[in-house]
């Protein structure tokens, strides 16, 4: 067994089912009953903190920060984990978010823009970068961060929150969006697993800004849903919850070049209308006859 999965959330199992059972073994707090790999149960939150010896050499790490880190210089669960890897992994992948780089004036943001994260949870991704960071440079382990927009696929299109008729910006007023298809970011991911990748930060998306209230529209409309109804940003910034406004107050498009010419990864839901289409498909919620059976293109000729 080459790779060990850490956290087998809705990212994390789906790369265990491309890996393949032989591949990896798996480590998280809630796995499932039934799984065709070597799996570990492991909360990071308790003790005792007990690891596969030796770990496999490659680690993809996947597991939030807690919400008290930013109480401490760096994540306390990442802590924990980095201090009973002994000894140290050849390559650790880490997922963080784009959400460290901030504001951006929708400018177009590489991997070289310094991060300004201004959320509590952008800051605590930031912390833990730092700190992996510093302990891959002490350990001798090579370390890859991905920086992740918004994932969405099979069960994660906002479909309950169209339902509940939860408004929307504007379309004239919508910041660009930064957005990736689950099966996009589980290639790049396993991509970054690969030995010969450069270490390094790596943004990923699939390079579609349309915005985030074009998605909801789009959602709405492929799954025959009433569209959900426009607010200005004003008004959201005046009745939204905080979690959801800080996302008004920032904007930016992130250049994936790095992406796709270094770890060679082409999204397959380049136009995230095709990749809506086939997560709206898996889910039984597709209700245009006309494009129910396209292919990955999503569109009849």
């Amino acid at each position: 067994m080459q790779i060990a999965v850490i956290g087998a959330g809705y990212v994390g199992s789906r790369v265990l089912d491309s890996l393949g059972p032989h591949a990896a073994i798996a480590c998280g707090r809630s796995l499932p009953v039934a799984s065709r790999h070597s799996v570990r149960h492991l909360d990071l939150d308790r003790e005792p903190l007990l690891l596969q010896r030796p770990m496999p050499a490659r680690i993809l790490y996947t597991v939030p920060p807690s919400a008290n880190s930013s109480d401490s210089p760096g994540d306390p669960r990442l802590t924990r984990f980095l201090g009973a890897l002994d000894p140290p992994p050849e390559h650790i992948v880490y997922i963080s978010t784009s959400g460290v780089y901030g504001d951006c004036g929708g400018e177009l943001v590489d991997e070289s823009r310094h991060p300004a994260p201004r959320s509590p949870r952008a800051l605590r991704r930031f912390a833990a970068e730092r700190q992996l960071l510093n302990w891959c440079s002490k350990s001798g382990s090579a370390c890859i961060i991905l920086r992740v927009p918004g994932i969405y696929g099979p069960g994660r299109l906002g479909v309950k929150r169209i339902i509940a008729a939860g408004p929307l910006i504007l379309e004239s007023e919508a910041n660009p969006g930064n957005r990736v298809h689950v099966d996009d970011l589980v290639a790049a991911t396993i991509a970054a697993l690969n030995r010969s990748i450069p270490q390094g930060i790596y943004n990923i998306g699939d390079g579609d800004f349309r915005s985030t209230t074009w998605f909801a529209v789009t959602v709405a409309r492929l799954a025959g849903l009433a569209a959900p109804r426009s607010i200005s940003k004003a008004e959201a910034l005046d009745t939204l919850s905080p979690a959801r406004t800080s996302f008004l107050l920032e904007s930016r498009k992130l250049d994936t070049t790095r992406m796709r010419q270094v770890l060679g990864v082409q999204p397959r839901y380049a136009d995230a209308e095709d990749g809506i289409r086939a997560s709206l498909r898996v889910d039984g919620l597709l209700r245009d006859p006309d494009i129910a059976g396209a292919g990955p293109a999503g569109r009849r000729a």
